[in-house]
């Protein structure tokens, strides 16, 4: 992998101190002890650091005019500090140790330069064991199947963790106790490469125990780096959401609030695709049969007036396969598979590598 940043210091204070928030965002650094050396990089990396110790004769060596730029200085900017800046093409003045944290947001934008967005989804049950979180798991193993890079983001704090229908939890990796207070920008692939995972999908989950606050800062890191290194990210989120919801559904592209074909459950949806509505702008039905009573999935969708995204008969191999952890192998096939596969048609989702080098 290419470094993401070229520093350019005689300096062994800055180049360490520098060297070490490449590290903390997860980006490799080249170092260049002068104009000589920086001249053969000076090119190709996003962003280049310059140390003030080096500013001068950086400007002397005349070299391209660049975007990408930064001034690195250890004291207060001073008119001359900005008038170096100015004449080695420096779109930016920073300051050691106090921008620390800019720093690290830059060296993980530079080597995760811009590009499309990851589609997020959320999933609501309408009352308690509803099956929510099967749903969204469900999707996130079809999603994966098919090649597309998947996040399942459990936001439930108290719903038991959901790499329990993996049986992943025993498996290493990062849960949200270990996201809690992160700040700033956060490298996708450090991301991908923490979480446990099966294949192609990725699974953010709880440890046991009581669950840890999350940080408004935390979550907004963890959702955006996910809309940047994952094709799909689906999140399981409570019927109370809190703030850690909240921001999913205030992410989501489309929230799918899953009723049962039940009396009951059906007046509990009503309320609460009111307040889905309020956090989140596409909201629509999924309706679990069979009906005890008859109620259809038309007159459910009249009641709650959502648009329909569809319907399916609950499985009865799945309480036997949760239980155990087998999930994945009772989602191979079956009403809950092919619902799943209905549901990505009408996502707007990026075709896998594969398929694509394939076609």
């Amino acid at each position: 992998m290419d470094p993401a940043a070229l520093i350019v210091t005689s300096d062994p204070m800055i180049a360490d101190a520098l060297l070490r928030l490449a590290a903390a965002a997860g980006t490799r650094a080249e170092v260049a002890h002068g104009a000589d050396e920086a001249r053969f990089a000076w090119a190709w990396p996003p962003l280049v650091l310059v140390g003030a110790d080096s500013a001068a004769e950086l400007a002397c060596a005349a070299l391209p005019r660049r975007q990408g730029i930064v001034l690195v200085t250890g004291a207060d900017a001073t008119s001359e500090t900005y008038r170096t800046a100015v004449e080695v093409g420096a779109q930016d003045v920073v300051r050691l140790p106090d921008h620390e944290d800019w720093l690290i947001n830059a060296f993980a934008a530079a080597a995760e330069p811009d590009g499309a967005l990851g589609s997020t989804v959320c999933v609501v049950g309408s009352r308690g064991g509803a099956g929510a979180s099967v749903l969204a798991a469900a999707l996130g193993l079809t999603a994966a199947s098919t090649g597309l890079r998947t996040l399942l983001v459990d936001a439930d704090p108290f719903g038991g963790g959901i790499d329990l229908l993996f049986g992943l939890e025993e498996h290493e990796g990062a849960r949200w106790h270990d996201l809690a207070d992160r700040r700033g920008r956060l490298n996708t692939g450090v991301l991908r490469e923490a979480l446990p995972s099966i294949g192609e999908l990725s699974v953010l989950s709880w440890r046991r125990g009581e669950p840890v606050p999350i940080h408004r800062d935390a979550a907004h890191a963890v959702l955006d780096a996910a809309a940047r290194g994952f094709d799909l990210i689906i999140a399981d989120v409570p019927r109370q959401p809190g703030d850690l919801g909240r921001m999913a559904l205030h992410t989501a592209d489309t929230t799918y609030l899953l009723v049962p074909a039940e009396v009951r459950a059906t007046v509990a949806a009503d309320g609460l695709a009111t307040a889905l509505r309020r956090d989140t702008t596409d909201v629509r039905l999924v309706v679990q049969g069979p009906a005890p009573g008859g109620l259809t999935p038309e007159m459910i969708a009249r009641a709650l007036d959502l648009p329909p995204a569809g319907t399916f008969d609950r499985d009865r191999r799945l309480p036997t396969a949760l239980d155990e952890g087998h999930l994945p192998r009772a989602c191979r096939r079956g009403p809950l598979a092919d619902f799943c596969t209905h549901l990505l048609t009408d996502l707007p989702l990026p075709r896998p590598e594969h398929q694509a080098e394939a076609a």
